[in-house]
């Protein structure tokens, strides 16, 4: 559970600090300004692994750029700081090598340290249906069942489940042996094996956390799983709806990433039960998700929907379950979907700025909006108006209009009617700048 994340010379920012908080972090700002960057750091932090190659330090920060933080007391051992090595072209090790273990092989006699039973569960949820999963009873470099290790020779290195959208449908594999065997088989089988009265089968799972993360209205059940083509011979699940039952495979973009999520959790907390069960250690009371647009694909009454039924999801795994969310998002609705739900003493809200060509990440004190009106038009957004463009720039003039400010007025919006006459072009009669335009002609005698 990370508490605190500091960069120097390493991303769009010069440096940049952030306080996190235990339970949930919404990480919101334009595009470009590096908040999915903060979520792949964040992988590095908690896992020891980047999902694809290393960040690098900026240009001329070579030596003195840094990546460090804090964790939860008694996890990941606590404060941590890691400089970049230019000849290996890499970070300093996450979890010691520099500590004397080797660099390639646990040395015989070696104790795992007590620190690595305190590591939690990591997933990472990508907008590109990506997504990657670690698990210090299966993935780290101390348990034997890290996918990527030899038995002879087992390597410092933690190797997480990486999954392509693809491999997440369809299975995962690493020299020729399953090391996931993907949406479409596991709740297959799941399905077929699973009795009612199992409630700890992760079929069972599966239906609670899709049922929690469908909409109200349109809640997702399994139905019977059915073969669908001439040259698969696999049964494909599929799920009932209130128009019909449709195959998982024929799901719109939308329900297809609250499955792909549904599956996700399912799958990722059952294989830690069960690895727990194996090593003899007891189930995490902790768990980690990283996540990039929630409301990616999702209509808005989704969008209002997912970030507090996530939370609700996570919270159940277990009765002792503390869960830690960051996520980034540019949805108004997400934000309005937190105000019952957002506790200060636990949660904050960041928001990445350009000053002057200059990249900042400042904590913002939580507020209510109201509605995502409120939301736009704050300092998380940042728009004089929620409306088009071409309103806005109407709706302005008039404004200065009535303030007596007719020398600033746009070309084309230079009187009082042109002025009007865009007004009843772009705005509806219900907008509420009417009554102030109205009164306002009707004193003048227009």
């Amino acid at each position: 559970m990370l508490r605190s994340l500091h960069l120097d010379g390493v991303g769009p920012a010069d440096q940049l600090n952030l306080e996190l908080g235990e339970r949930l972090n919404l990480l919101t700002g334009d595009n470009g300004l590096g908040k999915s960057f903060v979520l792949e750091v964040a992988w590095w932090a908690l896992t020891g692994s980047w999902t694809e190659r290393p960040v690098l330090p900026q240009q001329g920060r070579e030596e003195s750029a840094r990546i460090a933080g804090a964790a939860e007391p008694g996890t990941l051992s606590g404060q941590f700081e890691s400089k970049y090595d230019r000849v290996a072209q890499q970070w300093r090790d996450r979890f010691g090598r520099d500590r004397g273990l080797g660099l390639t092989s646990i040395p015989a006699g070696v104790v795992m340290p007590s620190w690595v039973r305190g590591l939690v569960p990591v997933l990472y949820i990508r907008t590109n249906g990506a997504c990657s999963v670690w698990d210090p009873n299966r993935n780290s470099p101390w348990t034997g069942s890290a996918p990527y290790r030899s038995l002879s020779a087992p390597s410092l290195d933690p190797h997480p489940y990486l999954f392509e959208e693809k491999a997440l449908w369809n299975g995962l594999e690493h020299d020729g042996r399953p090391v996931c065997n993907g949406l479409v088989q596991d709740w297959t089988t799941w399905q077929l094996e699973a009795a009612e009265a199992e409630e700890a089968h992760p079929f069972q799972l599966l239906r609670r956390v899709l049922d929690q993360l469908s909409h109200p209205e349109e809640k997702m059940k399994p139905g019977k799983p059915v073969r669908l083509y001439l040259d698969d011979v696999r049964k494909f699940p599929t799920v009932e709806l209130p128009y019909g039952t449709i195959p998982v495979v024929h799901a719109s973009a939308g329900m297809k990433r609250i499955l792909s999520l549904s599956y996700l959790i399912a799958w990722s907390w059952s294989e830690h039960v069960q690895a727990s069960r194996l090593i003899g250690w007891p189930p995490s009371d902790r768990i980690v998700v990283l996540m990039e647009e929630p409301e990616t694909h999702l209509h808005p009454k989704w969008q209002r929907h997912i970030v507090p039924a996530l939370l609700g999801v996570l919270s159940e795994l277990s009765p002792s379950m503390r869960p830690q969310v960051m996520l980034t998002t540019h949805s108004p609705l997400v934000l309005a979907s937190i105000e019952p739900h957002f506790k200060p003493a636990k949660d904050k809200l960041f928001v990445f700025e350009l000053e002057d060509a200059d990249v900042t990440v400042r904590e913002l004190p939580w507020a209510k909006r109201g509605d995502a009106i409120g939301w736009l038009t704050s300092p998380v957004f940042g728009l004089e108006q929620a409306r088009s463009i071409e309103a806005e720039r109407a709706v302005e003039a008039a404004e200065a209009f009535m303030r007596g400010e007719t020398g600033a007025l746009p070309e084309g919006l230079r009187n009082e009617d042109d002025i009007h006459r865009e007004l009843v072009r772009l705005l509806p009669d219900q907008d509420r700048f009417w009554p102030r335009w109205i009164v306002r002609r009707e004193h003048a005698g227009s």
